[in-house]
């Protein structure tokens, strides 16, 4: 695969602290098939070794939409890492079952997921999604990526269950009465929850990036 694209680099938040983790990652991949049903990747979720996944999107845009779906979706008892890297990809071996892949893109998610394992053990224990690309023309780019991210983390990692469907079914596209009726409450306190989580302003950006066209 040539040209400019999103690899993403998927772990499993203390995997080996869950009961399940056959559940966990099974509960990763319906749960990111969910979310790409309407931004699909340049290749699908797919396992890798130990507790780790990856995927390939055509812009960043698609990227941040899907991860953002699938943390707010994800089971109360998984969570997951992000490393979005911005380069190329290339096949190292076409004949083999699984295609085995190189290039600046998985190098530079690999650093990004690193720097998130970094960041989350340091200052930023909410953190769980980091961009890295080595482009000259998005240097900048990557502070203001980086910088919606840790807000976007931070807002996430604060909510409640309920508040996480919500802002979830929100994001998909669910009217404030769709979700009262699926969660058995009035609509002003699914409007009420959306404002008080921070979800409402968290929609609002999503839709914003991908409005912007982020490449």
């Amino acid at each position: 695969m040539s040209g400019l694209v999103i690899a993403l680099i998927v772990d499993i938040v203390e995997s080996r602290k869950l009961k399940d983790r056959v559940g966990a990652q099974r509960s990763i991949r319906t749960t990111f098939e969910d979310a790409l049903r309407v931004h699909r990747p340049l290749r699908p979720l797919w396992p890798t070794v130990g507790d780790e996944f990856q995927a390939i999107f055509p812009t960043l845009g698609h990227a941040l939409l899907a991860t953002t779906q699938v943390r707010l979706s994800l089971p109360d008892d998984v969570d997951c890492r992000f490393g979005l890297g911005r380069g190329e990809t290339v096949d190292v071996d076409e004949q083999a079952p699984g295609a085995i892949q190189d290039g600046s893109a998985w190098w530079n998610a690999r650093r990004a997921i690193e720097e998130t394992h970094r960041r989350e053990h340091g200052g930023e224990p909410y953190l769980r999604s980091w961009f890295i690309s080595n482009t000259p023309r998005e240097v900048s780019a990557m502070a203001l990526v980086n910088s919606f991210l840790l807000l976007r983390d931070a807002s996430i990692s604060s909510m409640r269950p309920r508040d996480r469907r919500l802002t979830a079914g929100s994001l998909y596209g669910y009217t404030q009465s769709e979700l009262a009726e699926q969660e058995q409450i009035t609509q002003s306190a699914v409007s009420q929850s959306l404002r008080r989580s921070g979800g409402a302003a968290l929609v609002a950006a999503q839709h914003e990036l991908l409005k912007g066209e982020i490449q």
